[in-house]
């Protein structure tokens, strides 16, 4: 839909100017006589596309604050429409505002909420949406959105873990190549002059890390080439299904990194469609939405297997077993809890467990990764030091 900027007065005079995503300009007048608002002026905005379409701007931690702010006006009683407006008005992300804004004229117009927020999949996800429309069947949105809100912080908090145990080496290996690329380009080159006025054989190490400078300081823009070639041809070969599978695989199959991951993936997996079953989400349809928010293929092949085994009248865990995957432990207790009718409770306990797995294989992947780079970056460093010295040692000696 497009964006239109209005202008437009309230009933005690104050000049407002904002954006809304509507599909008319008598959409947005009509939006705007509402709300109680005089109409001065209202025009397209030459964007390509809506604002809260892009995604931009509305993060994780702003989505879990509307929503539990509407779980509690909803329980107090307050109208849908009212409680959407009142979150309008007071949320501080304006892109957020200008979506629940838009949603308010769906439902006004007598759309569901469940189908106001699908046609905004960068804000409101396919579980949450699915999630508010089990609520909306079964009149109890107000505990689905509070159910919504811990899961979305959960799942940020796992999410922002991983990711944060992989900002240190990052910096690390990258001040390290930036202090290498300064000693070859800079001051290997004042030690190759010096050696090149004395005519003597230098050392193998001494000669490879000269032929480095040398390949760096002349050669520089195709190797810049090549890793932006790698690079792009990772980029596209990861967006293809064989290259994806693979690339993920080899990520699960990666030691200490590896193991961070696949908890990440179980605890992810199990919160979500023990999320969605306990919300009244059918299994069948739990199942393909928490595949598709698996974030990692090998997963979501393993999940997409399991459904269509519990479609052919078979049970969830075998082929979760197949997939070789996800623990023993995991396997049995999802088992046990399709036998027991509390696969939802069972997946929730699962998912507690292994939130707290993920918090001790990050500590030990951080506590075991610093001693390595501490080595590495010593290694490189101080063996091109020592390279650059021998000879010089050499010539010491010679001359006594």
């Amino acid at each position: 839909m497009p964006v239109f900027e209005y202008t437009a007065r309230t009933l005690k005079g104050a000049l407002v100017q904002d954006k809304v995503d509507l599909p008319s300009r008598d959409d947005v007048i009509a939006h705007l006589r509402k709300n109680r608002m005089v109409v001065v002026q209202v025009r397209e905005t030459k964007s390509r596309g809506s604002v809260f379409q892009m995604g931009k701007g509305i993060k994780t931690r702003d989505v879990v604050v509307f929503t539990r702010q509407f779980a509690t006006m909803i329980n107090a009683g307050l109208p849908l429409v009212q409680a959407l407006d009142i979150l309008a008005q007071q949320t501080d992300n304006k892109r957020l505002a200008d979506v629940t804004r838009a949603v308010v004229y769906d439902v006004e117009s007598g759309n569901t909420l469940a189908d106001a927020l699908r046609k905004h999949p960068k804000a409101f996800a396919d579980l949450y949406v699915n999630m508010v429309a089990a609520g909306e069947a079964g009149g109890i949105l107000d505990t689905i959105l509070v159910r919504l809100a811990e899961f979305l912080e959960k799942n940020d908090l796992i999410i922002r873990k991983v990711k944060g145990a992989m900002v240190y080496p990052a910096v690390i290996f990258s001040v390290a190549g930036i202090a290498v690329a300064v000693l070859l380009i800079f001051v290997i080159p004042t030690f190759q002059t010096m050696f090149a006025s004395v005519n003597m054989t230098l050392p193998l190490p001494t000669r490879i890390v000269i032929g480095m400078s040398d390949l760096l300081t002349g050669y520089w823009w195709a190797m810049i080439g090549v890793i932006g070639l790698t690079a792009f041809a990772l980029n596209r070969y990861n967006k293809t299904v064989t290259g994806k599978l693979q690339i993920d695989r080899f990520l699960l199959a990666f030691p200490i990194l590896g193991d961070v991951l696949r908890k990440s993936a179980v605890s992810r997996f199990t919160r979500t469609l023990g999320t969605l079953v306990s919300s009244g989400v059918s299994i069948l349809d739990g199942l393909e939405i928490t595949a598709r928010t698996a974030g990692n293929m090998v997963i979501h092949n393993a999940v997409m297997e399991s459904r269509a085994s519990i479609a052919g009248g078979e049970t969830i865990a075998q082929p979760l077993a197949k997939s070789k995957v996800f623990p023993p432990m995991v396997i049995s207790m999802i088992a046990v809890g399709e036998q027991t009718g509390g696969l939802d409770e069972m997946l929730t306990k699962i998912a507690d467990f292994y939130d707290d797995e993920v918090d001790a294989a990050v500590s030990t992947l951080l506590s075991l990764m610093e001693p390595v780079m501490i080595v590495v970056l010593g290694a490189v460093v101080g063996g091109m030091i020592v390279a650059m010295y021998l000879p010089i040692f050499d010539m010491v000696n010679a001359v006594q």
